[in-house]
């Protein structure tokens, strides 16, 4: 279990969990048009950008499954192999928000443990980052891959554990509904982030203690709360 010494933690949280796509990187758009394009392929009605950016943060075949209603079980593998097809052609267009990298090392020199907890598979979070100048930021991480998807518990749960944390000390922050329900689900305080995939009335209805319109706003807001 990691530690640090109590004089240096800070005021409030000492875990801070983020959701990756939507929240640290400007990916909404490559994910939706991904999705749309994958359903196209094996034949399935073409979700709206609504319906499909609906489903991000969750793990990849419930989410496909959700936004296409009409496509059968057995066409799900091909679906998800054309989802990534579609991903992997849009990934040079997918950059972290602007603002995220000094947000981090902020909350890094104020000794908040960072965690990543992302519907992301294990494979997809390991090459983002090592494509970006993140190594050594995030002190552990969990995806859907490798315990249960959003909005069910456990990850938060396995993360708190890991790090010896308890809820009231732990903030999840994310741009989805699924999101913040995993953070109500686990006992845990959320922020919502608005420039993500979903919009700010919907993800008000969960009881977040902040909902962040830019980076900035949510720098702000974990400078003088977190």
């Amino acid at each position: 279990m990691s530690s640090v010494p109590t004089s240096s933690r800070p005021r409030r949280y000492d875990l801070i969990a983020f959701d990756w796509d939507g929240t640290l990187f400007d990916s909404t758009v490559a994910i939706t048009r991904s999705i749309q394009a994958a359903v196209r392929d094996v034949g399935g009605t073409v979700p709206s950008d609504a319906q499909a950016s609906y489903v991000i943060g969750m793990a990849l075949t419930p989410a496909l499954a959700h936004a296409a209603p009409d496509v059968p079980p057995e066409k799900y593998a091909e679906l998800a192999n054309r989802y990534r097809h579609h991903y992997m052609k849009l990934q040079e267009q997918v950059t972290l928000f602007d603002g995220v990298l000094p947000l981090l090392q902020a909350l890094r020199a104020r000794h908040h443990w960072l965690v990543v907890a992302t519907g992301k598979s294990r494979r997809g979070l390991n090459e983002a980052l090592e494509t970006v100048a993140l190594q050594g930021v995030f002190d552990g991480s969990r995806t859907a891959d490798e315990t249960a998807g959003k909005p069910h518990p456990l990850m938060l749960q396995e993360l708190m554990a890991e790090f010896g944390v308890e809820p009231q000390r732990t903030l999840m922050i994310g741009d989805t509904t699924h999101d913040l329900e995993m953070a109500r689900n686990a006992g845990c305080d959320s922020v919502a982030v608005a420039y993500g995939a979903h919009g700010s009335e919907g993800l008000a209805a969960f009881g977040p203690l902040h909902v962040a319109h830019s980076v900035a706003d949510l720098h702000s807001w974990l400078a003088a709360q977190a």
